[in-house]
């Protein structure tokens, strides 16, 4: 089964200044050509997860989460910025022009009250060991690591969108299920009473109807709470105010088929947070070679072309006019240590990488192996709860008629009626819970869906 070998990272080498020893070079990983958990039998994979759920409104709520989270202007913000600062590193390989001009207004008696100069100078730091070269890749890496971690945020503010729509809408479903409970249960008080009245009832039956009612009514407002919170995290999500003020839908949606899940190594390529870990790694082993780099010896050509007069329209005559060109080789000799410490610590900072990404590839397996067991799992719960509720209705059904014809009690009228309500209510979470598993499974696949502006 483990037949199917794949080097989970690239092979990283940072050799020493005077060495070519590989530093740190990230392990092999043998994987199975399949998932474990993966079904028999599967669908094919959707393009376009969110749609496949089937309800016309996520579509719609997942392209504002896109567009409005603030979570998300904070990754995008930061992509900016990593661009930025590959723009910033590969700059040294260019020349430097700087100009400069100035005045000097003197004392009459020394000669001409005013002086006028103008120069332009240019500076260029010969690449030759590469270590501009390298510290620009490693920008750039880190950029693509950055455009990963935005497709990585994309993806997870959808799948959270999602999974609280549905939690929305469950809570809605558990709200009503208690708003109809305490229906029920003040027929039931109604009925005991009028029994009582006629005097086939105690009373303490009575009392014993009215503590049902009064502890179903504690439960409807732990619904409405819970459902009026999960409103405001949904609308949180979507970068709206949190009023509260939005409406779920009426029934979960039902589940197809599983999706084909695709291969181990297919994931390895493409999740996107596993795919900068490994942009990382490698921007990590080009900072440690630029800082092993930076003990030679560096070539500088400085060129200047300048003037000075007593006339700003004579500055830049051939006769004011001085021109130089230099060209400089220096090297370390004593930085109190600071070039190797900081050679050592990039290094370092590489093998670290290297474990992060080995770590993030693991979690990633982890995660499908966990959804698609669960999928199965989830699927016979909620066959067996949809069960239990079917027969204790049926119950129900039984022991309401054994109390109106004097045969039963009303404790078992009061625990038969317990006994349905906690049946659908775990049978709406069993259903929710399954759903949020699928949502999962696309989460950890890093499936495709239709975000915002695609």
């Amino acid at each position: 089964m483990f037949r199917h070998s794949l080097i989970l990272s690239t092979a990283l080498f940072v050799t020493a200044c005077a060495g070519t020893a590989p530093l740190s070079v990230a392990p092999e990983m043998e994987l199975p050509g399949t998932y474990v958990s993966a079904p028999d039998t599967s669908g094919p994979q959707h393009p376009d997860w969110v749609s496949a759920f089937g309800d016309d409104a996520l579509g719609g709520l997942v392209n504002e989460g896109i567009s409005a989270n603030p979570g998300l202007a904070i990754v995008r913000a930061n992509l900016d910025a990593a661009r930025a600062s590959a723009r910033a590193a590969g700059a040294p390989r260019l020349p430097s022009v700087d100009a400069s001009t100035s005045a000097t207004v003197r004392d009459i008696a020394v000669g001409s009250p005013e002086v006028y100069s103008a120069g332009i100078e240019v500076v260029w730091q010969a690449d030759i060991w590469g270590r501009i070269s390298d510290g620009a890749r490693a920008g750039t890496l880190s950029a693509e690591a950055a455009a990963a971690d935005l497709a990585g945020a994309e993806l997870t503010v959808a799948a959270n969108v999602v999974s609280t729509w549905f939690a929305l809408t469950e809570a809605r479903l558990q709200r009503e299920l208690a708003e109809r409970d305490v229906e029920t249960r003040a027929r039931q008080l109604e009925i005991v009473e009028r029994r009582f009245v006629r005097g086939v009832a105690r009373s303490s039956d009575v009392r014993t109807a009215r503590s049902a009612l009064a502890s179903s009514q504690a439960a409807l407002t732990v619904r409405e709470r819970t459902e009026a919170q999960t409103a405001r995290n949904l609308q949180t999500a979507l970068g709206r105010y949190p009023d509260g003020a939005i409406e779920a839908a009426r029934l979960l949606p039902e589940l197809g088929e599983l999706p084909a899940p695709g291969t181990p190594e297919q994931l390895i390529s493409r999740r996107p947070d596993v795919v900068a870990a490994e942009l990382r790694l490698g921007a990590a082993g080009f900072s440690a070679e630029a800082a092993r780099k930076a003990l030679y010896p560096s070539l500088t050509l400085r060129g200047n072309a300048g003037g000075q007069a007593a006339s700003p329209s004579d500055v830049f005559s051939s006769a004011n006019m001085v021109e130089s060109l230099a060209a400089s080789l220096a090297a370390p000799l004593f930085r109190g240590g600071a070039l190797r410490a900081e050679r050592d610590r990039t290094a370092a900072l590489a093998r670290a990488q290297a474990a992060r990404y080995v770590e993030t590839s693991l979690t990633a397996l982890r995660e499908v192996e966990n959804a698609l067991q669960s999928d199965v799992l989830l699927a016979n719960r909620a066959s067996a709860q949809q069960t239990a509720l079917e027969e204790a209705a049926a119950a129900l059904e039984l022991v309401e008629r054994q109390y109106a014809s004097g045969v039963g009690t009303i404790f078992e009228l009061i625990d038969a009626q317990t006994r349905l309500t906690q049946a659908e209510s775990q049978l709406i979470s069993a259903r929710r819970e399954r759903l949020d598993n699928r949502v999962a499974l696309h989460l950890a696949i890093a499936g495709p869906f239709a975000a915002a502006g695609e």
